[in-house]
């Protein structure tokens, strides 16, 4: 009798220092490097809240995002699932929604975390940065906006801030605008002064219909770039709280301090139940803005004070979970979701983008510079504070590790390529889940991450680089980003190998005579690769040149405003529609 009554106050005694489910705060942050903060080496950018967490919790120093763009690494992060599952890999040069009028995004078919945690009695939010759609067939079925996808309150930008948002901060669209504008434009011009010296010479009879028709045309182009550069702004640069657009355009006077607000206004609201927190931050993406208290503080510039402003909005988060009470209670995850943007240099040659520390490449490519992220877990009373762990690990991790710690089953009809991070950051297992992991440029294969059991190295192949321009730079300026297929990337037959445990900084590629496991490493990989494209099935292309394209019936616009002028007044979110 005294063994039963000793094991059940075991059991008792085990049950009772089983956290109950945690409250979520997922912190990411837009185009940060992982040379940025100070946690991961930077010793002049001042970012200690972030800092902070890293020494109150666990530090990952290889942690990758799931795809090196926005949209592609939101929809895996969402959703636990490899982009190219859900079609949200392009396969064209431009892997990102850049119109809010456009019909692709997240299909409503896929489970993000969200959806779950709400069925589990979760209130949820996102607040910040969106970029996974928001209408599919006409402006009132929101089939990709967050309010589908499991997010009971919505505060924030459903595209991305660009450029083009900020007056005088330039434009991303300069190329293509000189590629569809310009070039033609010198072309009639040439045409003009051609035909025009023919005439004049009576060489050739040119009637003036074709001069009329050429100046018509010429007129044409310049009318549709004006209007372009007109309207692009108010279109897609607005803000939104849930399904209504409130402020058109967006204001960056205090931007960052109306959704930190927003956020404390979203937790304190929610503090005496369950509740997941999703903020987005805008920052560091171009363009590039802070607030009067930040501006021209930092020693990296533009980029050093909105990186500083937006640790700001860490340390804030931090500070109203403390006053709540709820810092033991709850599980925080700081990220980026790709590395920094290098080719961000403005026509004044100032540096916008940010510092991947000692790794290659960066945002849109698959070196470790644009895959390689901050990633920062905190959970007092769980998880041990200080530690460091060198695993590969996944942004695509974060949907099995919250839903789990929920209390939802997983989805059983699809493939999750996430695993549950619990136990390697409890240290029940000392190695991560993923032996292979798989880095996609958009719709293509680029590379593979093979980490052996009971083996230090990490190996890492490449099926094709991005060709980096000019010569000897580390990025794609000409282009702005890098592309994944055609002439500006070069294939590899045998792929390019390296061992990142030795070589981290992937500057010397293996060969037979350096690595005698080359071949044999290289047959492991491919075969793993076969393995994981036979478990992809072809689905709608959600980033398709259709369903990128602007669509006019598809154009929000404040309720105040007519036609296309959509304007409205700065104004703030309604305090009574946040949960």
């Amino acid at each position: 009798m005294k063994y039963l009554l000793l094991l059940g106050f075991l059991l008792w005694e085990a049950e009772s220092h089983t956290p109950s489910r945690p409250n979520f705060v997922l912190i990411m942050a837009d185009d940060l490097g992982i040379g940025d903060p100070g946690c991961y080496g930077n010793k002049t950018l001042r970012t200690p809240n972030i800092d902070r967490l890293a020494r109150e919790g666990v530090k990952l120093t290889q942690h990758l995002a799931a795809s090196p763009l926005c949209t592609p690494s939101r929809a895996a992060f969402m959703t636990g699932r490899y982009p190219i599952r859900s079609g949200m890999a392009s396969r064209t040069r431009i892997g990102v929604f850049l119109f809010s009028a456009s019909s692709g995004g997240l299909p409503n078919s896929e489970i993000t975390f969200a959806k779950l945690l709400k069925n589990q009695g979760y209130a949820t939010a996102l607040i910040g940065k969106w970029h996974l759609g928001t209408h599919c067939h006409n402006r009132t079925d929101f089939c990709h906006h967050p309010l589908s996808h499991g997010f009971d309150y919505f505060h924030g930008l459903p595209v991305t801030n660009l450029r083009d948002c900020k007056p005088g901060a330039g434009s991303v669209f300069t190329s293509g605008i000189r590629l569809l504008v310009f070039i033609p434009l010198q072309a009639i011009a040439v045409a003009l002064l051609t035909l025009g010296a023919l005439r004049w010479l009576r060489l050739v009879r040119v009637p003036r219909a074709v001069f009329l028709g050429l100046l018509l045309l010429a007129a044409g182009l310049l009318g549709l770039l004006l209007a372009f550069l007109h309207f692009f702004r108010p279109l897609n640069c607005f803000l939104m709280t849930n399904r209504a657009v409130t402020q058109q355009p967006m204001s960056y006077d205090n931007l960052t301090q109306a959704l930190t607000e927003d956020a404390a206004r979203f937790m304190r609201r929610n503090a005496k139940t369950p509740f997941l927190l999703v903020f987005a931050s805008l920052q560091v993406h171009t363009a590039l803005y802070s607030s009067k208290d930040f501006a021209g503080k930092s020693r990296h510039g533009a980029y050093g004070d909105a990186a500083e402003e937006m640790d700001w909005t860490v340390g804030q988060i931090l500070n109203v979970l403390e006053e709540l009470g709820l810092t033991n209670s709850t599980l925080v995850y700081f990220t980026s979701d790709q590395g920094a943007h290098v080719e961000e240099v403005t026509t004044k040659g100032e540096r916008h983008g940010g510092s991947n520390g000692i790794y290659k490449g960066g945002k849109a490519n698959n070196w470790e510079g644009g895959i390689r992220v901050p990633g920062l877990l905190r959970w007092p009373g769980v998880l041990q504070a200080g530690l460091e762990i060198d695993e590969p690990t996944s942004n695509m991790d974060i949907f099995p590790t919250v839903v789990q710690l929920a209390g939802s089953p997983l989805p059983g009809d699809r493939v999750i390529d996430g695993r549950d991070l619990m136990p390697l950051l409890q240290g029940t297992t000392q190695q991560s889940d993923h032996e292979f992991l798989f880095h996609y440029c958009n719709f293509y294969l680029n590379a593979v991450r093979w980490h052996p059991r009971n083996s230090t190295s990490v190996w890492k192949a490449f099926f094709f680089t991005p060709n980096f321009s000019p010569e000897g730079a580390n990025g794609c300026f000409p282009t702005h980003v890098c592309f994944c297929h055609g002439h500006f990337v070069t294939r590899h037959d045998p792929p390019l190998l390296f061992d990142l445990a030795r070589d981290p900084g992937e500057r010397t590629p293996l060969t037979p005579s350096t690595e005698p496991r080359f071949w044999e490493v290289l047959g492991a990989v491919r075969q793993a690769a076969a393995r994981h494209t036979l478990t992809v099935q072809d689905v709608p292309n959600q980033l398709s040149p259709q369903n990128i394209l602007w669509k006019p019936w598809l154009q929000m616009c404040c309720p105040s405003s007519s036609g296309l002028s959509c304007q409205c007044d700065p104004q703030k979110p309604d305090r009574g529609q946040s949960l």
